[in-house]
């Protein structure tokens, strides 16, 4: 009786599921049939062979052939869309295994099957990208957030293909309005600080990055690029600052490290500087700039030997960027014939490991920074306390500014 009650139940719930099938051209419900056909499979060997199923098959039986079968009717009833769940789980299932034209298959069915699915439009717009297809990826994603309008992510996500297309006031648009709903999105705020800083509106990134770091106070990112755009900005004690916040929370980011050894050059801080790039030799993309710039720092105290020395090691770790550097500044010319130079560039530059790709907004810090440095070099230490009044004239009055916004909230 068990048996027949079974059967007859299972039965019926997968004509109807294969009924529904066939009327709405809907291959998700394949997966279900199949899980049912299991069970009245156990449930025919039962009876056929008239044996009795072991606990384990009697379970399974139960939950493939009706357990299942029952919870996705009674979904399908409240509305709840678990079909579109087992598609995005095929889709997944097809990622992992490396089939993106399945999984991209699984994902075009769901969407116009149920086209207000944002998770398929997202999933679908995240294999586009990957394929190199941005401009259906974007497509994809303004389907998610018309879906969802709390969807920050394929926001973000718009914004960053939109800059990768050279979009960028579409793109700075699209992430002002994102910080403009959640100002804590702290991976927005930095591509707009990057948009900015390209754009060199260096007044605007520090806003942005200000903003940011009062919701984000440990981002290290923040403080650095901030740095950067004070850097930009000639103001070298809040660029000096954030760099220092910023290597105090990642003791591994030698390129705030680096900008504060220029900056204390700047000010003629050299035992600082040497401090700050002895540091930063143990970074094996700057080590050969820290060793030029520690080259260059004993030639001003007069140690001619040991910057040899330091000349020597930067050009063993990249002659491409060090020689044509040291030719061109005088103050190399006590030691160029000492100096180890290779006889080709060239052959020189093929046995060493190519130079590392840095950040433009990096490259134009350290540069400026360099720059300023060789502007300030002949200065006399007279100039340098003037710069150095100044700067904590500048001080004073920022303090003085944040007394009295003080005093003005409390009133």
């Amino acid at each position: 009786m068990e048996q027949l009650i079974f059967a007859m139940i299972t039965l019926g719930i997968f004509i109807y599921f294969f009924y529904n099938m066939i009327k709405k051209n809907d291959t998700s419900y394949v997966m279900v049939i199949v899980l049912q056909a299991i069970g009245l499979a156990l449930n025919f060997f039962e009876v056929i062979f008239h044996v009795k199923l072991n606990w384990i098959f009697m379970v399974i039986k139960y939950i493939v052939g009706l357990l299942i079968p029952v919870v996705i009717l009674i979904l399908e009833k409240y509305h709840i869309p678990l079909i579109e769940i087992i598609d995005i789980t095929k889709a997944n299932l097809y990622l992992k295994l490396g089939d993106t034209k399945k999984a991209k298959q699984a994902l075009i069915h769901l969407v116009t099957k149920y086209p207000e699915n944002d998770e398929g439009h997202k999933r679908l717009a995240e294999i586009y990208e990957s394929e190199g297809g941005m401009r259906k990826a974007i497509d994809e994603y303004v389907q998610a957030i018309e879906i969802n309008k709390r969807d920050y992510n394929s926001y973000y996500k718009i914004a960053e293909l939109l800059n990768g297309f050279d979009k960028q006031d579409e793109a700075m648009e699209m992430l002002t309005n994102l910080l403009k709903k959640k100002p804590e999105y702290c991976e927005a705020s930095l591509l707009l600080g990057d948009i900015l800083l390209k754009k060199e509106m260096y007044k605007e990134a520090t806003s942005v990055y200000q903003e940011a770091i009062r919701h984000n106070p440990v981002n290290y990112d923040l403080y650095y690029n901030l740095g950067i755009a004070y850097t930009m900005l000639n103001d070298f004690e809040n660029a000096k600052t954030c760099y220092e916040k910023a290597a105090d929370i990642n003791h591994l980011l030698y390129y705030a490290k680096y900008s504060l050894a220029e900056i204390a050059l700047i000010y003629k801080e050299i035992e600082e500087a040497q401090k700050y790039f002895m540091q930063v030799i143990e970074d094996e993309e700057l080590a050969p700039d820290a060793y030029f710039e520690l080259a260059k720092i004993e030639l001003i105290k007069g140690n001619n030997d040991t910057a040899v020395q330091y000349a020597n090691v930067a050009i063993d770790l990249n002659a491409k960027k060090v020689v044509p550097k040291m030719k061109s500044e005088p103050v190399f010319i006590p030691i160029l014939a000492k100096v180890a130079m290779p006889f080709n560039l060239e052959t020189d530059i093929e046995k060493g490991e190519e130079e590392q790709v840095v950040k433009e907004k990096e490259n134009k810090a350290k540069e400026h920074l360099e720059n300023m440095f060789e502007m300030t070099r002949k200065l006399g230490y007279s100039d340098i306390e003037m710069l150095n009044r100044n700067k904590a004239k500048q001080q004073e009055n920022k303090q003085q500014e944040e007394k009295i916004q003080e005093n003005t909230r409390e009133y």
